[in-house]
């Protein structure tokens, strides 16, 4: 082995920490302490090869989001602990910040693990992402099934068409919350997903709203409607306010569209009638979270 002028033998390439076995050892141990597998480059999961009963391995990536996320950076980690957003383990350098000591103390509050790593290995669990040495291990979101959803005599569901900001569906999930949804339903494609941005923007009501995916939203509102349920979308060109819309109180489904592109057109034919929130000033649109809350509360009032 050769040897450099005072500094003892040159160390072996499998001997050094940036070495792939190196990484993936971290990884295991990382996993096994965690109870979740970690991401590695490209976001693919990494850990024990531990198998679910469904047969596939845990940390397996589905449409449903099985793979960790990761909230990296001080201030939108801090902000994530703050939410409550479900995080498995907080990932940190050094304690020298006070956010970071911030993000300590919340997450031993809340029984998240910490783990004391180094540059190197978050940069690998970050996939180079500027992370200012901290990042938080969210716990993945499991979907409801959308006929989860049609609980009671008298189900309220928010179906949510073409949103793809995960900060107005956590406000949407937040309304629901507020006046008494059973539940929100998404397209499994195209769309926004729960993740650690709708989290904070629900302000923790995701923990007791269930959302739920559909593989076809058209094809979905039709079951609602075999069910029972009554489907409303909302709409600018609308012929009824919906303070107005007598049926709200029964099994009822209220469908939010994008602020810029409104409902899909396969979306609203499928609907038995769109409804509008009377504007008089001059603005031409809502954001679609405050819209989805205007007529969640005249909803409210109609079922009250």
């Amino acid at each position: 082995m050769a040897k450099q002028k005072g500094k003892g033998p040159t160390p072996k390439a499998q001997d050094r920490h940036w070495h792939g076995k190196r990484q993936k050892a971290r990884a295991a141990k990382n996993s096994k302490r965690t109870g979740t597998p970690t991401l590695g480059p490209g976001g693919r999961a990494q850990g024990p090869a531990e198998t679910r009963p469904s047969g596939r391995p845990a940390g397996a990536r589905r449409a449903t989001g099985e793979v960790p996320e990761l909230v990296t950076g001080r201030n939108p980690v801090v902000e994530a602990l703050r939410a409550g957003v479900p995080g498995t383990a907080l990932y940190v350098m050094s304690d020298t910040d006070e956010r970071v000591r911030e993000s300590i103390q919340l997450a031993a509050d809340r029984r998240i693990p910490l783990l004391e790593t180094g540059k190197n290995e978050l940069d690998r669990l970050t996939d180079g992402a500027v992370h200012q040495g901290i990042a938080l291990q969210v716990k993945p979101y499991r979907y409801a099934h959308p006929d989860d959803l049609l609980k009671g005599t008298a189900p309220l569901i928010v179906a949510v068409d073409g949103i793809t900001d995960p900060r107005n569906l956590g406000a949407i999930v937040r309304s629901a919350s507020a006046f008494g949804a059973t539940g929100v339903v998404v397209p499994e494609r195209r769309a926004a997903g729960v993740t650690a941005g709708a989290w904070k923007s629900s302000a923790g009501t995701l923990a007791n709203v269930p959302v739920a995916q559909a593989t076809n939203l058209s094809r979905q509102l039709k079951a609602y409607q075999k069910a029972g349920c009554f489907v409303a979308g909302l709409d600018a060109g609308g012929g009824m306010t919906v303070a107005d819309l007598e049926l709200a109180t029964g099994p009822f489904v209220l469908v939010v569209g994008s602020e810029g592109k409104g409902l899909g057109r396969l979306v609203a034919e499928t609907c038995d009638m769109l409804v509008t929130i009377p504007m008089p000033g001059k603005a031409e649109s809502l954001n679609a979270g405050v819209a989805a809350g205007i007529a969640l509360y005249e909803i409210s009032r109609l079922r009250a």
